[in-house]
């Protein structure tokens, strides 16, 4: 029988590493093709796969398991859910894979792209820069097809012409596209969640009536130049979104 093949990562040493790798092999199942296998390479392949110690490896299968996307069987093997539960919280603990987990697993559609003037509370993030690439997007829950949020996407202009929109109408997250189709080394990014109220445009695309709550997400990712390439402005419906923060201490 085929086993899944997850994507590699980078580790960063400074995290769990547990986490690190249940929130990469979490995107890739999410973002699994639906001819993908389901079942998963035994602990010991995905230890070595990714670098850990069965015993790391074995703690990051056990929080997917618990979350319900996976399932464990003895002598087996382990098994990607297929009718797994997507519905959850916007969780964020410090990695560029827990944002390309979060952003994975639905379908999205490409709304539109091209030139556009740069919003002015956006501008101290592109000094000297006026005219953006926008993509804007549209993710639908999988199973449902219900809208749960839509995102626009502001690329500064020495980047934008090295993104392929196909990798985005197959539905891969832009912090995805930046890191493994452009080749940007992505040294951090900074989020800001705040609560609005939808306008016409949010109530539409979302469904949702006007003025209804929005989890308003602002996210810019930096380069390794410390520069910014990429500022994300995501609007998630408030009846489908929580958001939540994990202090690990030392």
């Amino acid at each position: 029988m085929s086993v899944f093949a997850p994507d590699s990562l980078e580790l960063n040493r400074k995290l769990p590493l547990w986490y690190q790798v249940s929130q990469s092999l979490r995107a890739s199942i999410l973002g699994r093709t639906p001819q993908a296998p389901l079942r998963l390479p035994t602990e010991e392949r995905l230890a070595e796969h990714y670098g850990v110690s069965v015993l790391t490896m074995r703690q990051a299968l056990k929080e997917l398991e618990a979350e319900g996307l996976i399932s464990r069987h003895r002598r087996r093997g382990t098994f990607i859910e297929p009718d797994a539960c997507r519905a959850r919280p916007v969780r964020l603990l410090g990695s560029v894979d827990t944002i390309v987990a979060q952003q994975s697993g639905d379908l999205t559609t490409l709304l539109g792209h091209g030139p556009a003037a740069l919003p002015p509370e956006l501008a101290e993030h592109f000094p000297g820069v006026t005219e953006a690439t926008a993509y804007r997007r549209l993710r639908r829950d999988r199973d449902s097809g219900e809208a749960t949020n839509w995102a626009e996407n502001f690329i500064h202009p020495r980047v934008a012409p090295r993104i392929d929109p196909a990798d985005l109408e197959r539905g891969w997250p832009m912090t995805k596209v930046l890191r493994d189709g452009v080749g940007v080394r992505i040294s951090r990014i900074t989020d800001t969640v705040e609560a609005r109220l939808a306008d016409p445009e949010t109530a539409k695309l979302l469904d949702v009536p006007l003025l209804s709550p929005i989890l308003h997400y602002t996210g810019v990712t930096y380069d390794e130049n410390g520069q910014a390439v990429d500022v994300a402005l995501i609007h998630y419906r408030g009846d489908r979104f929580s958001f939540s923060v994990t202090v690990q201490a030392d």
